[in-house]
């Protein structure tokens, strides 16, 4: 695609786009034309303009600028959309909702790249004239964040959604517990988090290391902080999926609930170490109706049709030495311990399928997972189509291309490289998500992809965006258009620093590894 004019390097790339000539004025005169169900979407645009601005952008039957809402273009799907600019008026057209709000953030980034960062601007901004047509393929489209390994507040999650919308990104997984922390507030539980929801210190280094901080470190939402975060996220066309991790990743329910746990006289605390915990959950029916109730909790708060219950890394030794989890085993008519794991995940996800939720799980090899379940395959490709071939809908993870925690190449700000660790920009964007040769209709199963930020050793905003940036932009590119053209992509990415520049994001792309590292 040729692109001659700087602002119209988008990300990610729309699919038809034609500049125009000319150039549409927004200024004291311009009045919005709203059809009747694209109101949210001028919601969304006058916050945008607004500040850019500083004009009211009102409402008036003979508006320059239309958002129009026309259930018959059927071609543009749920997030499709149609914007043509020209000197004498704006005209963006959708046949859902969710297709409006991806054309407001085209036009945001349409805008010159100083009314980006504006605030309270008294003038008026010019948007390029162009004609697009834009139809995402894959409907999931998603960022993980683990804010139970270090804590962020609301205040910066409502930031980063906004940074996922504005790449057109549109699932935030919101990482909310494991052993180093339990963030999510439940009613009938709370010492969750009065006692899950901090730790005494966190480690130095990688797991194993032996090495602690000392510091303090914790955290916890309000039910009412993360209900206004969904609100957030939702006029903007991101939806937030709740994660809380079971049976294994628990060892800060167990620090607060030790019933919970395979020995429930023991007294454990918040883990301060990185890596896999030993402690799982016991498999008495009174666990499994305390995760009924937490989940009707989540699931009160969060209206996602998907609940993510982890399910990956649990080990079984504490299973295998357990008198109750032998009784387990012989009542359910279980194979050995190892099946605990899947038994434990098919009565959770029985429980979020009677309540109209869809479960997620991580992939993990020789699981057999319950059938309701759609995978998040991390650890190798090959087991998303392998999950796939057993009728799971799949959001490809795999963390060799999608995991930000990994360096991005060398640099004194990057995280500690490991053989295989290091996810540059040229692997994110050479992301595959094409079926095996001779599979075709495997693809149907795939949703997508998304990329995950673990924060064992990412604790500040700046770091997340550090490292979140420009890899997400390149993750963006792939799931909405998986037409692969690097060339083209690093030369408006060029262009796009500019306006992570401008909102104020750390954008730097690392110098490339050597081949010698190539891994």
């Amino acid at each position: 695609m040729d692109l001659p004019r700087p602002e119209l390097s988008l990300v990610p790339r729309p699919r038809k786009l034609s500049p125009r000539p000319g150039r549409f004025r927004i200024d004291d005169a311009t009045r919005l034309r709203v059809t009747p169900g694209a109101e949210a979407a001028a919601r969304l645009l006058r916050a945008y303009l607004t500040p850019a601005t500083g004009q009211r952008l009102d409402h008036a039957d003979d508006g320059t600028f239309v958002l129009a809402l026309d259930a018959t273009l059927t071609g543009l799907g749920e997030e499709g959309y149609g914007l043509t600019v020209g000197p004498h008026g704006v005209l963006l057209r959708a046949a859902r909702p969710a297709g409006l709000l991806r054309g407001v953030q085209t036009v945001r980034q349409l805008l010159p790249v100083d009314a980006l960062s504006a605030k309270g601007g008294d003038g008026s901004v010019d948007l390029p004239g162009v004609e697009i047509t834009d139809v995402p393929v894959h409907p999931w489209r998603g960022a993980l964040l683990d804010v139970a390994r270090h804590f962020q507040p609301v205040s910066y999650l409502c930031r980063y959604v906004d940074l996922l919308a504005l790449h057109k990104l549109n699932v935030l997984q919101l990482h909310l517990t494991d052993d180093q922390g339990w963030r999510m507030p439940v009613a009938a539980y709370p010492r969750l988090t009065e006692v899950g929801g901090h730790r005494a210190e966190s480690m130095v280094g990688p797991a194993g290391s032996g090495r602690f901080d000392g510091r303090p470190h914790g955290g916890s939402y309000t039910r009412a902080e993360l209900a206004g975060l969904v609100g957030y996220a939702a006029e903007r066309g991101v939806t937030v999926l709740p994660e809380i991790g079971l049976p294994g990743h628990v060892r800060a329910a167990l620090a607060a609930y030790p019933q919970l746990g395979n020995h429930p006289g023991r007294r454990l605390g918040v883990w301060t170490e990185w890596g896999v915990c030993p402690n799982v959950l016991g498999v008495g029916d009174h666990v499994i109706d305390f995760f009924r109730t937490v989940l009707d909790e989540v699931m009160d708060v969060f209206p996602s049709p998907y609940v993510h219950i982890g399910g990956d890394e649990c080990p079984a030794d504490e299973w295998e030495a357990s008198r109750d989890a032998a009784a387990r085993v012989a009542r359910e008519g279980l194979s050995g311990p190892g099946e605990l794991h899947g038994w434990f995940l098919a009565r959770i996800a029985d429980h979020l399928v009677r309540a109209g939720r869809t479960p997620v799980v991580w992939a993990e090899t020789g699981t057999a997972l319950p059938p309701e379940c759609t995978v998040m395959s991390w650890r190798d490709p090959a087991h998303a189509w392998a999950a796939a071939r057993g009728g799971h809908d799949v959001v490809y993870a795999d963390h060799r291309a999608t995991y930000f925690d990994y360096a991005r190449g060398p640099g004194p700000g990057e995280p500690p490289a490991q053989p295989g660790q290091i996810v540059d920009l040229a692997t994110v964007h050479a992301l595959d998500l094409a079926p095996p040769s001779g599979e075709p209709a495997l693809g149907g199963r795939i949703l997508g992809a998304q990329g995950q930020l673990w924060t064992e050793f990412v604790t500040t905003p700046a770091h997340i965006e550090y490292l979140s940036f420009p890899r997400l932009c390149a993750l963006a590119e792939r799931v909405w258009d998986p037409a692969p053209d690097w060339p083209d992509f690093r030369s408006r990415l060029t262009g796009h620093q500019a306006r992570l520049a401008a909102l104020g994001v750390p954008h730097a792309v690392p110098p490339a590894r050597p081949a010698s590292a190539v891994v």
